[in-house]
């Protein structure tokens, strides 16, 4: 899977250039628009011709002076026009849709240490694409592992008898477990199967898997059920770690074991905003973690400028600063502590 394009960079002028390559990126361009910043590019505006003529789309160069930004099914920046057509009011709103294919310019007046970080990462000519398929002899769920987490993409249940743990499951349910990851493996140009079940399931699915191509994408792994937690669970394996381990989402989860691991151990963390706040003052923060479930929140309740400093304030006291993904088990565990937690550099007094 290719990543974001950088086309241009001046970050001495805080402007990048960007072709968006692929809908996993809006993800990430969601969390590096800030209000304020400049966006300009190819937008569609319905202008008309003459005051008697109905309005028509029209597809015009424009620039936005930032003050909303939305995700959901798609990436939605909305402003104040500072540029474009002369038809167009300068003050007026316009809104860009962003999607794949679209070539963007974003400028800001500081980009930090850690938005050039993700800005880079996102712009690796390549990284692996992983398929998952948890199952056993009832259910499989196949999950493609994205940047923002994993996708869970279809759920098949197995027309078994439901005898004792034991019994085997007749071969045509695994025949179309098979079936399923091979399209897939076409579909998404997958590098890496992880199979993962629990007990011997996977052992008799593979006695019926005959796809020599297949067979050597596959990496296995011991889950302790099928369902959709299991893919959590799966991505801690250490059976899977040597597949994984340059994926966002298993360093981010990583991450969140050492916040949970330091607060059992009550250790050098902070978490929950009030907390928090208090250590990046002490200029104790080694790490921040930080939810993309709250950005998006305190973004919706326009509540978001107070965190907005904290991360420019931790980013600039050379504290690295890491946006979470709510969509897997590592993000919801750090939104049950608020959706901000933070590593120190040394243990702050309770008193």
């Amino acid at each position: 899977m290719t990543k974001m394009k950088i086309i241009h960079k001046n970050l001495k002028a805080g402007e990048v250039k960007l072709l968006i390559e692929h809908a996993e990126d809006l993800w990430l361009l969601s969390q590096l628009v800030d209000a304020g910043d400049v966006l300009k590019g190819q937008t569609v505006r319905k202008l008309k011709v003459n005051e008697e003529a109905d309005a028509t789309k029209r597809t015009v160069f424009m620039a936005i002076s930032v003050e909303k930004v939305e995700f959901g099914q798609a990436l939605r920046v909305s402003g104040k026009i500072i540029d474009g057509p002369e038809d167009v009011p300068r003050g007026s709103y316009h809104t860009f849709s962003l999607e794949p294919g679209t070539i963007i310019t974003l400028i800001k007046k500081e980009w930090l240490k850690f938005q050039i970080s993700r800005l880079e990462e996102a712009a690796e000519s390549k990284r692996a694409n992983i398929l998952i398929c948890v199952f056993d002899r009832e259910d499989a769920f196949f999950a493609l592992l994205k940047r923002s987490g994993a996708d869970v993409l279809l759920h098949l249940e197995g027309d078994v008898e439901k005898k004792r743990v034991q019994t085997k499951v007749k071969n045509p349910f695994y025949e179309t477990i098979v079936k399923q990851l091979e399209d897939y493996v076409l579909r998404y140009k997958i590098d890496v199967v992880i199979l993962a079940s629990p007990a011997f399931w996977k052992e008799e699915l593979l006695k019926v898997l005959k796809n020599e191509s297949l067979k050597k994408k596959i990496v296995q792994a011991t889950c302790s059920s099928a369902d959709e937690r299991a893919i959590d669970e799966v991505l801690k394996r250490d059976e899977v770690k040597s597949a994984l381990a340059k994926e966002r989402t298993l360093r981010e989860m990583n991450l969140v074991e050492d916040v949970l691991g330091a607060i059992a151990k009550k250790s050098a963390v902070a978490y929950g905003m009030k907390n928090v706040k208090v250590a990046a003052d002490a200029n104790a923060i080694a790490t921040l973690l930080v939810t993309d479930t709250l950005i998006q929140k305190l973004r919706a309740d326009d509540k978001f400028a107070p965190l907005d400093m904290l991360m420019r304030s931790i980013d600039n006291h050379n504290g690295a600063v890491v946006i979470i993904s709510g969509s897997h088990d590592g993000g919801r565990k750090l939104d049950g502590l608020g959706g901000v937690a933070a590593l120190l550099r040394y243990r702050l007094s309770e008193d």
